[in-house]
This record gives structure tokens, sequence and C-alpha cells, in this order.
């Protein structure tokens, strides 16, 4: 803590130390994190720092982290939307890698990003294909002969 005299009062400031620069606030303020401010429950601060240590530029923006916080957050709430109604489907509590697997696979979009992705667990989609499902009447054919006995 360090003590400012002025010429009425004496107020107390923090000082943190955040890389090299110096930041001194009142200990009256609060402390508001750009999470909170751009109501995001994914941490803008972590994907900033990510950004700036994965050198994907030499210099980041303030709008970046926060738009990809953004962007992350409704991708994860979507496919956990999705996820949850399988697992409710198939009257599960709890979502397992199949449902995310199901919830993915059956959308249209989500399908399209992650064409290439492997899911562990994750299973295949339930299908058979119509060639190797019985016919269900014989039109025009005779009764008890299998077409594939015919000369």
């Amino acid at each position: 803590f360090f003590f400012f005299n002025d010429t009425a009062t004496t107020e107390i400031y923090t000082e943190q130390i955040v890389g090299s620069v110096r930041c001194v606030q009142e200990t009256g303020t609060k402390q508001v994190s750009r999470s909170s401010k751009a109501g995001l429950a994914f941490p803008v601060g972590r994907i900033s720092r990510f950004l700036k240590q994965g050198k994907y530029g030499e210099r980041v923006g303030a709008g970046a982290p926060v738009y990809l916080a953004a962007v992350l957050e409704y991708l994860t709430a979507e496919v956990l939307e999705l996820a949850g109604n399988a697992a409710k489907d198939n009257k599960k509590t709890r979502i397992i890698p199949r449902h995310i697997q199901l919830a993915v696979r059956n959308d249209e979009e989500l399908n399209r990003l992650m064409a290439n992705c492997t899911i562990a667990d994750g299973g295949v989609l339930p299908n058979i294909n119509p060639i190797l499902l019985p016919s269900k009447t014989g039109k025009g054919k005779e009764e008890g002969v299998d077409p594939s006995q015919e000369v």
C-alpha cells in the first residue's frame, strides 16, 4: 500500500505490477474484468494472453480477444444445448461423448465445421444403406422366387 498526501485528505492506493507496467488505482474502486464488461463467461484476459503468446501477429487489438471469446462461448453453448437434447432423448441426465457426436453430426453447420474432427468414444451415426434392407412388397414378381436366384 502506498499513501499519497493530498492537501485535504489522505487516500489509500494499491499498486499492481502487470508485466512491466505499474497500475495504480484507488482501493475504493473495484476491478471489473473485461469478461464481465462484455457480458461473457469465457475469459477475455486469458484469450488475449494466448493470442499474444501465440505470435499470431505483432500486435493484438483490444477487440480481438473479446470477439473471439464471444464466438467460442456461442459455439460451446450451441454444442452443449444440442448435446443436452440428445442426452434427454436417450433418457440420460449426463452428457457423454456419444451425445456430443450425435449433436454435431445431426446439425448441418456444426457437421461442416467439425468435418475433420474425431470425437473419442463418439461412435458413428446409425445408418443402414436402403439397398441392404429387405424389400417391403414384391410388386410384379412371383411369390416365393428370390430375385437373386432368377436366371
